[in-house]
């Protein structure tokens, strides 16, 4: 049996066998050829000290004891081309795991996609970034694999308790993630490896005997008696199935709309809202190594920071370290922006979301809009974004300490926003109440974090689509839609998950929910 161990390295050893095993001989007190293997099994950086160092926790076999290379291989997938079929709206993270698990569990996804697949999408984003052109069924937030195919593939979950997120991390690992994801505390893919995985999860589906039809927008649901019959879709197309998981994602503001209009039970959620602060990772990595070069062992340094401002919380949402901010519109007319980091986050700039957290008074001014009044609210602000950048996808823009003292910036320097920028008063953007705590918070913010507050830092707005301004609401134990009997609200857009792992539970929450309904 292997020893499990803690212990803290230099981020020299953390990336060295010859040097670990060295420094486990040693705990042992053994010699270094008495360790068969070090089994790194979690590894995270503690920089609290001017000496950073790494956390491990390892298994560790000696000479003579068993081991063997672990492999991690998929499920035994059936097929299911003549089983019972479940439609599945949306290929996102719940939808792709939602319908993986309906195959394992015997039965035929139906997956039905507005968007285009994970490479057709790459021109529309080039269209958006290149001619400020907003396909609105094919973008950043809509297509196969969803938001997070193109924004970086974050894996970091706190929702331990929604269910196993080792096993989404290793099916992920078995479509081709690499296996460090099961090992760093903050998991990453990184865009430009997360298309192929996302490709090969659709080519998976399909194989089984599902089915996954791109470009097709849901424009109707066919009920009776309130129970769910099927979908009709924007060519006037009817797709019959007595199990829908609704798996849309936060964006999808047509299809709460059509619940809206049909009388479906949706109610307003609170999200959180604010702008995408932009620094030289360079800087960020001064501040949070408190060293003057972070060297080849240490990665580009996160930042995680929240505070309390007249009463609401102010935090970093989605920290990108050598990352990228993209435009993120789903509709012509309206601003929007996100971040999203490669592989090997090698870029020169740092970003993240910082943002606000709102409550429903706030949407009181779009109180006619009922439960939709949360999504007006954002999109009122989007397309006030919108209006001030020049009626374009540039983005309104300002330096942070200007953003403090109300002043307009001469000047804004480039950055990683493709589209370009804007010189905006931010305040003009965002109610009077939101601009204040903001305002103040970031004060805060750079007396918490040294060098944090200054002019170098730009701030793009708005970093609007943090969660979903509308909640579904479900079934605690069944998991359907409280009215309507065989739907079922799943993911981010139904307000039950937060992130592609969170997301991709869900999803399979809900499909093993169906299968023991079937039963």
């Amino acid at each position: 049996m292997p020893r499990e161990l803690l212990f803290q390295v230099s981020p020299e050893t953390a990336h060295n066998e010859v040097l670990l095993n060295e420094h486990v001989a040693k705990l042992f007190q053994v010699d270094v050829s008495d360790i068969q293997k070090v089994v790194v099994v979690k590894r995270s950086i503690d920089a609290r000290q001017k000496a950073i160092k790494f956390n491990i926790k390892a298994n560790v076999f000696l000479k003579g004891e068993t081991y063997s290379e672990s492999v991690i291989a998929l499920p035994d997938y059936p097929n299911v081309s003549n089983a019972q079929e479940v439609i599945v709206v949306g290929a996102g993270p719940a939808g792709l795991f939602a319908a993986l698990q309906l195959i394992e569990s015997g039965l035929k996804p139906i997956v039905i996609e507005r968007g285009k697949d994970v490479r057709g999408r790459r021109r529309d984003l080039k269209a958006i970034n290149r001619d400020h052109i907003v396909n609105e069924d094919s973008n950043y937030c809509f297509g196969e694999g969803g938001a997070g195919t193109y924004s970086d593939g974050k894996l970091y979950t706190r929702s331990k308790k929604r269910g196993d997120v080792d096993r989404i991390l290793r099916l992920l690992v078995a479509f081709g993630a690499t296996p460090d994801i099961l090992v760093e505390a903050h998991p990453h893919i990184g865009t430009n490896k997360l298309p192929q995985i996302i490709q090969d999860i659709r080519e998976k589906i399909i194989e089984c005997g599902g089915q996954v039809l791109f470009e097709t927008r849901v424009s109707d649901f066919i009920i009776k008696n309130n129970e769910i019959q099927g979908v009709v879709t924007q060519n006037g197309d009817t797709i019959s199935a007595n199990k829908v998981i609704l798996a849309t994602g936060h964006s999808a503001r047509d299809i709460f709309e059509l619940l809206d209009r049909k009388k479906i039970l949706i109610e307003a959620k609170p999200f959180a809202l604010g702008v995408r602060a932009e620094h030289p990772q360079e800087l960020i990595d001064k501040i949070q190594y408190s060293c003057d070069f972070r060297g080849e062992y240490l990665p580009p340094a996160p930042y995680s920071i929240v505070k309390q401002v007249n009463g609401r919380g102010m935090y970093s949402f989605c920290m990108c370290p050598g990352g990228v901010i993209a435009p993120c519109a789903t509709s012509p007319g309206e601003v929007v922006t996100n971040g999203w980091s490669p592989s090997k986050r090698d870029q020169a700039t740092a970003n993240s979301g910082i943002v606000v957290e709102l409550k429903l008074e706030d949407f009181k001014p779009f109180a006619k809009f009922g439960a939709l009044a949360g999504m007006e609210f954002q999109k009122a602000i989007e397309q006030k974004a919108w209006h001030l950048a020049g009626q374009t996808q540039k983005v309104p823009a300002q330096r942070m300490v200007d953003f403090t003292q109300n002043k307009l910036s001469s000047s804004i320097p480039k950055t990683s926003y493709v589209p370009g920028t804007t010189s905006v008063e931010l305040g003009q953007v965002f109610p009077g109440f939101l601009t204040q705590i903001m305002r103040e918070g970031f004060v805060q913010f750079g007396k918490s974090m040294r060098g944090y507050m200054t002019n170098e830092a730009i701030l793009h707005a708005p970093e609007s689509r943090t969660s979903s301004p509308v909640r579904i609401p479900r079934n605690h134990e069944t998991l359907e839609h409280l009215q309507i009997k065989g739907l079922y609200p799943c993911g981010e857009g139904a307000g039950f998950a937060g992130g592609i792992i969170s997301a991709a539970i869900d999803g399979e929450k809900c499909a093993i929910k169906i299968a023991e309904c079937l039963a």
